[in-house]
């Protein structure tokens, strides 16, 4: 199988195990971050308390991979845009959800592994909502350098015609415009729990930097800061157009939440992304539909995008009491989720699970989903002198079907994380295929 692959994969898995070298130029990135008014206060931030944010090189992937990739995102998207389909994950969406806005939803996140031997294709791990990384992967991409011959000869210039950040300003204003018309956009608050503890933090200020230099009245803030009255959601004395949400709370049901949540059922700020986006994408639940052939035909959907689903979304089942026996007699070929879980919070890879661990994940309150598991594939850096395999994670950030960016995550351990050195977000570079 593999002699008859397209040279671009197997340049790309040689590429990922023998360029370990570093293409990162930390200084480049500082320049890029000192481009913002704070950038050297933000450069000091992540180098003393994120040192694992940045991977030291980028990731090499097929161009095949990566149009496969965005094929797939094209058929969930297919497939989301039925009323069969909405009717079937808003019955077990909280009620917040059934309110559906006009705006879609900024920063869906297509999780992909390649799995073990870069050649099995993509398959689709799990979608998430407001997901993180996409401005400052931006900048990490044009702060790389060609570290090695191989490497030179296929490093783009740039980013293409339409740099990242273009994109993101037009999705916000898209949002806007699709709720108030040709209204004046004048404030955005980006909204999460104490923000300045989020390690994520640093990109709050990077968006805030951006609206400003569109003309858009920018803070951050945490949900307690507003308030709901007289018809419109306040920080303060500063009225809120617009809320960029980077809350974890999907359904907005905690008490810190009340006034978006109001603000939000009214119509009287856009947020986004929103309950309807999570409860229609990223519900982990979502993926048992989309892996059931039958179910897909009984709503319409056409037999070519039925086996592209199939072929790419690893199969996906609800855990229940009753199957309780038959999934542990399997947890080694399973990844055990949360159906809303984010950032590989209370997952396990059913290897590593406990019997106690998931007599728990069986009895407790929560929905978990059982998907079959796809070991990813890796990249081989050296770090500290001494070669490492690390597990490869890519992301595709998507606004209304169209993929604005794809990136990777590079870690070791049992999930995702930026606790790995030498890990953590990583650009990736398409290595064309012959035709």
């Amino acid at each position: 199988m593999k002699a008859e692959a397209p040279d671009c994969f197997e340049l790309a898995e040689r590429l990922n195990a023998d360029c370990q070298c570093i293409s990162l130029d930390r200084e480049a990135l500082s320049r890029e971050l000192g481009h913002a008014p704070d950038g050297d206060a933000l450069s000091a931030m992540i180098a003393a308390d994120r040192p694992h944010l940045f991977a030291g090189s980028m990731v090499f992937v097929s161009g095949e991979h990566i149009e496969r990739m965005a094929r797939i995102i094209a058929a969930i998207e297919r497939v989301a845009a039925l009323p069969a389909y909405l009717e079937h994950v808003l019955a077990y969406a909280p009620a917040v959800a059934r309110h559906r806005p006009r705006a879609r939803g900024v920063f869906l996140g297509y999780d992909f592994h390649l799995g073990p031997d870069n050649l099995g294709g993509p398959q689709l791990i799990e979608i998430n909502t407001n997901a993180g990384g996409a401005l400052l992967n931006a900048l990490l991409a044009r702060a790389q350098q060609a570290c090695c011959d191989a490497v030179r000869a296929r490093l783009p210039g740039s980013l293409g015609e339409d740099p990242p950040e273009h994109l993101f300003m037009a999705m916000f204003l898209a949002e806007w415009r699709a709720e108030r018309g040709e209204a004046t956009l004048s404030t955005i608050a980006i909204v999460d729990i104490d923000p300045k503890e989020q390690y994520l933090y640093p990109e709050f200020v990077l968006f805030a930097r951006l609206f400003e230099r569109h003309g858009i009245e920018a803070l951050i803030c945490d949900p307690v800061d507003l308030a709901w009255r007289d018809g419109a959601l306040w920080a303060g004395e500063r009225k809120i157009d617009l809320v960029y949400n980077r809350l974890t709370d999907f359904a907005l049901e905690q008490p810190a939440s009340a006034a978006l949540r109001a603000a939000y059922l009214a119509g009287g700020a856009v947020v986004t992304p929103h309950p309807h986006a999570h409860a229609r994408y990223a519900d982990k639940r979502n993926l048992v539909a989309l892996t059931d052939p039958q179910l897909l035909e009984r709503w319409g959907v056409d037999a070519a995008t039925r086996e592209l689903l199939q072929a790419g979304i690893p199969r996906t089942e609800s855990v229940s009491a009753a199957a309780a026996d038959e999934l542990w007699a399997r947890r080694r070929q399973l990844f055990f989720k949360p159906a809303a879980g984010y950032g590989s919070k209370a997952a396990y890879r059913g290897d590593k699970l406990t019997r106690r661990v998931f007599e728990e994940i069986i009895t407790g309150a929560g929905h978990y989903v059982a998907q079959a598991l796809v070991p990813p594939s890796s990249r081989r850096l050296t770090v500290a002198g001494e070669s490492v395999a690390m597990k490869i994670d890519l992301r595709n950030y998507v606004y209304d079907g169209r993929v604005q960016l794809v990136t990777a995550r590079l870690w070791q351990g049992q999930t995702t994380n930026f606790r790995t050195p030498g890990g953590g977000f990583a650009p990736v570079l398409a290595l064309p295929c012959k035709r």
